[in-house]
């Protein structure tokens, strides 16, 4: 499945959210990751990011659960060409 993750932490801890995140998506802008993950890595992020958080503070993780339900444009340099190649 494709899931896009944003998250609002303290400013302080944002980098905690984008190291849990960089294990299972690619980073794509500020607060922003997104790619494909399987159900159970996707169970294993959830959890991480929910221990995470603190009060006044939030995650969103849209699930994608077929191609044809995702129309994705990039204007500009688009970051994840590179993890193609990897």
């Amino acid at each position: 499945m494709y899931v896009v993750m944003v998250y609002d932490l303290e400013a302080e801890r944002t980098q905690k959210a984008l190291k849990i995140g960089r294990r299972y998506l690619t980073h794509v802008q500020n607060s922003v990751l997104e790619g494909e993950i399987s159900e159970g890595d996707l169970t294993k992020l959830k959890n991480e990011i929910d221990d995470l958080l603190k009060p006044g503070e939030s995650t969103i993780i849209y699930e994608l659960s077929s191609d044809t339900l995702l129309n994705r444009t990039v204007y500009g340099d688009d970051p994840t060409e590179d993890q193609r190649f990897l």
